[in-house]
This record gives structure tokens, C-alpha cells and sequence, in this order.
């Protein structure tokens, strides 16, 4: 969503095995915060990753991981929630 922002450097993976994009140590040394769905994903990053995350800011947006990727209602979830957190105006 936020891959074109001029002021953002974004990157996306999954806590799932199964992810097309799997969360890695590299990924996670470059973020300044990691956004999540849900707690659930944050202490599978948590177990995973422990001595990494140690000053990592994880946000877990409290979103149920339910939606199809890219789906329009949770885009906008998304614009509202993370958009909110980086103080991001809403055009996008």
C-alpha cells in the first residue's frame, strides 16, 4: 500500500509458514517498526526472534487476519490504523 510513498520504506511478510514473504532476521535488523495483525503474530515473531525484537517497536493493529490479500475493506482498515501511527495524511 505504502510501497510508492516518497517518505516510507515498506516491506511486507507473513508469520506464516506458508507466506508468499516469510518474516527474516534481515527484515527485521532494517525495520524501524513492525506492524501486525494480530498478538497472535506478534508472539509468533516474539518466539521466533526473540534477541532481535529486543528494541524493535511491534504494533499490533488488533485487526482479525480474516481478509483476502489487498481486500478494500481492509485497505481502508489499514490507511486508518497504520496511516494514524506514521501521521500520514490521507491520500495515498
Amino acid at each position: 500500500m505504502w510501497r510508492n510513498h516518497a517518505n516510507l520504506w515498506v516491506r511486507s511478510a507473513g508469520t506464516s509458514p506458508s507466506a508468499k514473504r516469510t518474516v527474516n532476521k534481515g527484515g527485521i535488523l532494517w525495520a524501524d517498526v513492525i506492524f501486525v495483525m494480530e498478538e497472535k503474530h506478534k508472539c509468533r515473531l516474539r518466539a521466533q526472534f526473540t534477541q532481535l525484537l529486543l528494541y524493535i517497536d511491534i504494533q499490533v493493529l488488533d485487526i482479525p487476519d480474516d481478509y483476502q490479500f489487498m481486500d478494500g475493506a481492509l485497505v481502508e482498515i489499514l490507511k486508518a490504523t497504520v496511516g494514524a501511527y506514521l501521521k500520514l495524511d490521507t491520500c495515498y
